[in-house]
């Protein structure tokens, strides 16, 4: 396993800094120059797991399309069911460059990402409009990839404990207001209001069970990966809370049998120990003058 794994591990690493379609970025360059987070936070540590940010990656839209503002949205004004692949990529770089970027870089990739959401405007099929900058949407969004990578490091690499919640929220308190969501939760009972508040908005709909067939097809790891891929797709599944769960039809079909979660436990743990040079996490380091191992002691 591991030597199918390593390749893989590298190449989504590359990925996530080289676009094919250009835009890549260093990590390494400032020198010196701090990221929107620090380096000793619990963001640094989470996100350098490519296992961890795939789940947490899948189970973030599947709580963003519970909402169907959100879920219209991101349907109709994205690329991901012509080009599934590339759109992950993007979505993958832009947070790396959130959390390990230099400020430099990382301030105006967020001020294009809000430009673009400027022009994501529309009427839902109930006939309500949307707008990709409302600041409560944006809360939502921000809210389930901070859920969907705790959740994902937490069952499937390390357990997090409620401080380590709690400074993971408060860590993304700056970029959230850069991008606009400045009702983000600071910490993760605020967080875990803000689900329950979402109980009587939360809904099923066919675009979930499209999203899921969509990823659990698309070329995102290599040929013999791929059951692989179809098992951290219901790693991803098994984190959603239970109650949105039922809300999107999910059944235990969906999820892990009983004997895979510790396979899944297995390649998150490997994943956590695993030093990829190309990383921008291992990039990020070298910029502040850290060995480059310094995430993996």
């Amino acid at each position: 396993m591991p030597a199918l794994i390593l390749p893989w591990l590298d190449t989504l690493a590359r990925g996530l800094t080289q676009p094919q379609d250009g835009g890549a970025v260093d990590f390494s360059r400032p020198v010196g120059e701090p990221a929107l987070v620090p380096a000793d936070s619990v963001s640094w540590r989470i996100f350098k797991n490519p296992v961890a940010l795939f789940v947490g990656g899948v189970t973030a839209v599947l709580l963003e399309f519970g909402d169907p503002a959100v879920r219209t949205g991101v349907w109709e004004h994205s690329s991901f069911r012509h080009d599934p692949v590339h759109r992950l990529r993007r979505t993958g770089m832009a947070a790396m460059v959130t959390v390990y970027g230099a400020k430099s870089v990382a301030g105006p990739m967020i001020e294009h990402v809000v430009r673009l959401h400027e022009k994501v405007k529309g009427i839902m099929p109930e006939g309500q409009t949307y707008a990709a900058n409302d600041v409560a949407l944006l809360t939502w969004v921000h809210a389930t990839a901070g859920y969907g990578f705790a959740e994902a490091y937490a069952a499937y690499v390390h357990p997090l404990g409620d401080k380590e919640r709690d400074r993971l929220c408060r860590e993304g308190k700056t970029s959230a207001e850069l991008y606009g969501a400045r009702l983000a939760p600071a910490s993760w009972a605020e967080m875990m209001q803000l689900f329950e508040s979402k109980r009587s908005r939360l809904e099923g709909s066919p675009i979930v069970f499209e999203f899921l067939e969509i990823v659990r097809h698309a070329p995102i790891f290599p040929m013999p990966l791929r059951p692989l891929q179809r098992l951290l797709l219901r790693a991803a599944v098994e984190i959603v809370p239970g109650w949105i769960r039922e809300r999107l039809g999910l059944t235990a079909e969906e999820g892990l049998r009983g004997w895979e979660r510790p396979m899944v436990r297995l390649v998150g743990r490997m994943a956590d120990r695993v030093l990829l040079r190309s990383s921008p996490a291992v990039q990020a380091c070298v910029r502040l003058g850290l060995p480059a191992d310094w995430l993996y002691r």
